[in-house]
């Protein structure tokens, strides 16, 4: 960077340039660009209100919104590629528009720091980016929705220690994700909420002497309103930490339904079958059909917990106001979107066309272990039996079946009644599959008029969430 260079950027209180490798240290147009359409759009707002308020001449100010329109669609076409010399998007569209409307471009700046100005950039990217994701968890959910409409009536067991405990519908178990990614997509909905306030017009920290109207640009830019306090506007960053917990909550969903999946299309579950539009094969083992989706969303989600902690560190220890550190939020920021952006376009085509359900299989599954021990237990205590004597009596038997090589269905109906006599012949309806998860009709339980009608109530709400307007 040469001395001129440096002094156009900073104040001749400084009497020789950076050192290059300082520059290069220092620099955040790497990263930075990827601001540049909101930095444009939140540089016509502030110039628009300057001009509004007389500050600077109503036609300067359509000429500078003008010249920023002009980098838009050189950017967007590849011809505006600012480097390390322009240290950061900021100044890098400063430089440009002076190039190009002259000394009206140098007003721009007025009554603005780049303090408020990245506050205000980064609220504008991530208020797009959290609409995006909502709608990803939309399509997502929707493949899920269309999963359980197919199998209301597929059982499948249910785990608890992953171990064997009770059947339940497929469709059930699905349901549970969809209860999941119902609460990210409120979750992001309260964090946009908090994310739609504009900083711009706090200054570097203290405000302005200028008679800016910052009323006037949050509306401009459709912000709720202006923060409260400018030491607040430009340092805060709770809306980006809660940004990546809820992003990290998104990732521990699809890495709990990733595990799930890698699971069950192993050859010792084979409740999947995968696809090859969404698997891979072995280098060296031909045979081999690799669940490589679920096993990179489980890998991934790591990085983002990474970028949680780290802006946690990064911000615990700030005094106010603004500070360098804060140029480190971007790359968390940046990266946790893209990533959670492709977990969950890559598990929403994995979900819609990349898997089957192997239902014979899952049939067979329920049939072969003592996970309708339960309701033997129920059985009795329907017919006065206590409870807990029934729990024990019903222990009992499992481990007599056991010893014998035998399933409870296979026991015959003397060996029952010499176990106790309140059983009878329609114990053996009670315990197959079918009814055992059919029996259980509880509120928000596995039974199949259950899961109807929590299958009707998971669309009518999706279906509602993707009428209703963003923000």
């Amino acid at each position: 960077m040469s001395n001129s260079s440096q002094t156009q950027t900073w104040s001749q209180r400084f009497e020789s340039a950076l050192h290059p490798a300082i520059a290069r240290f220092n620099a955040s147009i790497g990263f930075d660009i990827e601001l540049i359409e909101y930095d444009l759009t939140g540089s016509q707002a502030h110039a628009r209100m300057l001009g509004h308020q007389g500050i600077i001449a109503p036609e300067e100010a359509e000429q500078i919104v003008a010249g920023l329109e002009q980098i838009r669609q050189e950017y967007r076409a590849g011809q505006f590629n600012p480097g390390v010399e322009a240290e950061d998007v900021h100044f890098a569209v400063e430089r440009r528009l002076t190039e190009l409307i002259g000394d009206a471009g140098k007003k721009l700046h007025t009554a603005r720091s780049r303090n408020d100005q990245v506050g205000t950039d980064t609220r504008l990217y991530l208020r797009n980016q959290i609409d995006q994701i909502r709608q990803q968890l939309l399509d997502f959910q929707g493949s899920l929705l269309t999963l359980a409409e197919t199998y209301v009536e597929t059982p499948i067991p249910g785990y608890t220690h992953l171990q064997r405990a009770q059947p339940v519908s497929l469709a059930h178990h699905l349901l549970a994700y969809v209860e999941m990614t119902a609460r990210d997509w409120e979750r992001l909905g309260e964090i946009r909420r908090r994310t739609n306030l504009c900083p711009l017009g706090s200054g570097a920290l203290a405000g302005t002497t200028f008679p800016i109207d910052r009323h006037y640009t949050a509306q401009l830019l459709g912000f709720d309103r202006p923060y409260a306090n400018s030491l607040d506007g430009v340092s805060d960053r709770d809306f980006a930490v809660e940004f990546l917990c809820a992003a990290s909550l998104i990732m521990v969903h699809l890495s709990r339904l990733s595990e799930e999946v890698i699971l069950w299309c192993s050859e010792e579950f084979g409740f999947v079958k995968l696809g090859d539009t969404c698997s891979t094969g072995s280098s060296i083992m031909p045979q081999k059909k690799n669940p490589d989706v679920p096993e990179l969303v489980r890998g991934k989600t790591g990085r983002v917990f990474g970028h949680l902690q780290a802006l946690l560190v990064l911000m615990k220890g700030l005094p106010l106001a603004y500070n360098k550190d804060l140029q480190e939020d971007k790359e968390a920021l940046f990266d946790t979107v893209k990533t959670v952006q492709g977990c969950l376009e890559a598990m929403t085509i994995l979900f819609s066309e990349g898997l089957s359900f192997r239902t014979a299989r899952l049939e067979a599954a329920v049939s072969e272990d003592f996970s309708n021990a339960t309701d033997v237990a129920d059985y009795l205590a329907a017919k006065g039996v206590p409870f807990r004597e029934a729990y024990n009596l019903v222990g009992k038997v499992v481990r007599t079946c056991l010893e014998a090589g035998k399933l409870l269905k296979d026991l015959t109906l003397e060996e029952w009644q010499a176990l106790h006599p309140a059983f009878e012949a329609d114990i053996y309806g009670a315990i197959a599959p079918q009814q055992v998860i059919a029996a259980r009709n509880s509120f928000g339980g596995t039974g199949f008029a259950q899961v109807r009608e929590a299958l009707t109530a998971a669309r009518d709400r999706h279906q509602t969430a993707i009428a209703a307007p963003q923000g």
